[in-house]
């Protein structure tokens, strides 16, 4: 490692590399208009041409590529003690740069939370203009809370005072700030009595900081007696103090005494503003008090205060929080059906919940209301309507509604569209979903290969194998240059659906566009070959993988080992398991389900347990699958006992029964005291 005390000289060096550097880029750049333009001075009004003059003046100034910033280098040095020397040297030789965008960048990455705020005291010195930006300020906080505490110890404030830096309030508060979210409340304010000592004199920014700490460590009591001394120190409180403490006891759901703040604020001629009304609106739906929450709303235009978009959401985000969803509806819908004008951002927001709460009929009914007001849709809330919608409607109710919408001059987005297209294309409505394919085309929402691949994934989910390839040649007719996701979703659908001879053309198209195979490539080609019985051109391929330097995941292995398991060979996909694990690859619960069923299949119930077993050791937790076909097999053994056992460790276990599992159980215990009754008449 190199030394330190090297820097110096390394500085030296490296300027004067990049002075050759740059001269040799001079000299070579074009010896030809080298001359000329060193004999420009000397040429006479009437000697030059107008074009030599108009390339003379055109010539562009050879710009100095700087180096990039060494965050490691620059976190060493700022664990040295004589760091901020280093840091001159390493100024001068221009590794450090001091510009907001750099010395955010620096801020960022260090992991030793001492060292940003080194580095802040350092740039504070020569630029203290530049502390004024804010997301310096910002990323210093989020590094001292991320990677903090930093105590302020006296070895710290005299290592600062002895570089010749001081904690000023700006740091302070950003120090106490960071205090405040590690929950450090005790320390804000054992912090905050001694500030006399950094030479600093209580002011309300300082008090507010300490507040707001407080508020935010859960210390409200504290918070409360900080606000009581202001006055003490010759400190008012402002309007950010009166909001710290309206936000802090509505947090903790005393809304009334947020209420006496409010009024002691008023009477103190500051005048609440947007931030503490959406507080108090917060606070109503906190403690339940709906109709005092949208009551604030009255108070705000009384007091000619505009409510901004934070405001309505909290009020509809609240009523959703804390009311049945139902009732929330029919609150909002009638508080909408007395206004005369309804903000878009709270028809956006009922919408969102509505959504959100699956209940497609009703966001219907609020669009409709809302419409009529003037409410004007935007493709973002489309789609997540068109999500709901076509989760729990009807299809003819979704296209109804995406017609009459898209008749308003609102256009679906694409994902919107594909999830409308694949449903019709699902339900066999062919015609339907090729009127909202030309449209999408016609929107131009088809137009380079990331939506062509989904588009031709769409149709392959559907079982349309030749609209797919369709699209593919449209694709390409376009211009558009498939890629390696393309050639894979091809391969993919023509493998599920059995067809081996186009899964091989499209394998050879891919190969002649340049592209290398993936492990998504042979993993469908695997699970095709597997699908027609082709177990051993399956086991080739397997090996093929290895040829281009591939390695199969458990996905890959998976697909044989149920191949095998299906066509009877346990004794295959138990090798192959055995393989998979010597190859470092851990199998995962559906590896084990496939053998566990196979085993049971066959009646072989203690592999299956046997198997059961390991899975648990190695960590993998078995579910509905696992069990129901260990208990299925013991009940028809007539081990009911045992059976019974391996139900009551399903929890256990991490899984919980479904109602197959339970039922097979409930059978057995029926079938179980039937013949007890029979042996006992």
């Amino acid at each position: 490692m190199r030394r330190f005390s090297a820097v110096p000289s390394r500085a030296s060096s490296f300027t004067l590399r990049l002075h050759q550097s740059e001269q040799a880029s001079i000299n070579h750049s074009d010896p030809n208009k080298s001359n000329t333009f060193l004999s420009a001075p000397n040429l006479t009004p009437s000697s030059c041409n107008p074009s030599s003059l108009s390339i003379h003046r055109l010539k562009k100034p050879i710009l100095r590529v700087l180096p990039p910033i060494d965050h490691h280098y620059i976190g060493r040095i700022l664990g040295r003690k004589d760091w901020s020397l280093l840091l001159n040297h390493e100024l001068k030789a221009t590794r450090v740069r001091l510009d907001a965008q750099s010395v955010v960048s620096v801020l960022q990455n260090q992991d030793n939370p001492i060292h940003p705020l080194r580095f802040y005291l350092w740039v504070s010195s020569l630029q203290p203009q530049l502390l004024k930006n804010k997301s310096i300020r910002a990323v210093l906080a989020d590094r001292l809370y991320r990677k903090g505490p930093v105590v302020l110890s006296a070895e710290m404030v005299q290592e600062i005072r002895s570089c010749g830096f001081q904690i000023d309030e700006e740091l302070l508060c950003i120090l106490i700030g960071s205090w405040g979210r590690l929950g450090l409340a005790k320390y804000c304010v054992e912090v905050f009595g001694q500030i006399s000592f950094l030479g600093l004199n209580p002011t309300t920014r300082l008090y507010n900081a300490v507040i707001d700490a407080l508020v935010k460590s859960n210390a409200i009591d504290l918070a409360y007696l900080k606000f009581q001394q202001m006055a003490t120190d010759n400190c008012y409180p402002d309007r950010f103090t009166y909001n710290i403490l309206v936000y802090g006891v509505c947090r903790t759901g005393v809304v009334d005494e947020a209420l006496r703040l409010v009024k002691q604020m008023e009477k103190a001629c500051h005048r609440p503003n947007v931030f503490t009304y959406s507080i108090l609106i917060d606070g109503f739906c906190n403690s339940k008090r709906f109709e005092e929450a949208i009551g604030i709303l009255n108070t705000m235009r009384e007091k000619k205060v505009n409510p901004n978009d934070a405001t309505f959401r909290s009020l509809v985000h609240g009523v959703f929080r804390h009311m049945a969803p139902l009732e929330a509806f029919e609150m909002l819908s009638k508080y909408v059906q007395e206004s005369h004008c309804v903000p878009k951002s709270l028809s956006d927001t009922v919408l969102y919940c509505l959504s959100t709460n699956s209940m497609p009929r009703e966001a219907a009914a609020f669009f409709q209301k809302v419409s009529k007001k003037g409410y004007i849709l935007d493709t973002p809330t489309f789609n997540i309507l068109m999500s709901c919608w076509i989760k729990c409607l009807a299809l003819d109710e979704v296209c109804e509604l995406c017609d009459d919408i898209i008749k308003k001059g609102v256009k679906p987005g694409f994902n919107s569209y594909l999830a409308l297209m694949q449903k019709l294309f699902a339900s066999g409505r062919i015609h339907d979903g090729d009127r909202y394919l030309l449209r999408m085309s016609q929107d131009g929402l088809i137009s380079n290969v990331v939506m062509y691949n989904m588009v031709i994934d769409c149709f392959f989910k559907s079982q349309m194998v030749d609209r797919a390839s369709e699209k593919f040649m449209e694709m390409v007719q376009r211009g558009i240059k498939p890629n390696l996701v393309t050639f894979n979703c091809l391969i993919s659908g023509q493998c599920k659906n059995g067809d081996m001879s186009e899964a091989r053309k499209t394998l050879e198209m891919l190969l002649e566009s340049g592209y290398k195979p993936d492990k998504c490539t042979f993993s469908s080609v695997i699970d095709g070959l597997c699908r027609v019985h082709q177990t051993e051109d399956a086991f080739d391929c397997l090996n093929e993988m290895l040829v281009w330097g591939i390695s199969p995941n458990v996905l890959t292995y998976n697909i044989i080992i149920r191949s095998l398991c299906v066509e009877g060979d346990i004794g295959g996909a138990v090798r192959l398991l055995r393989k998979m694990q010597r190859d470092g690859i851990s199998p995962d619960v559906f590896t084990f389900n496939a053998l566990i069923q196979s085993f049971c299949r066959m009646k072989k119930i203690h592999r299956a347990q046997k198997l059961l077993s390991s899975m648990l050791t190695l960590g993998l937790y078995p579910d509905n699958f696992t069990y129901s076909a260990i208990i299925k097999t013991l009940c028809e053994l007539d081990r009911t006992s045992e059976a019974i056992e391996i139900y009551q460790s399903m929890e256990a276990n991490g899984c919980v029964p479904d109602s197959y599992t339970c039922s097979l159980v409930s059978n057995a215990l029926s079938h179980n005291d039937h013949t007890e009754v029979q042996k006992h008449p």
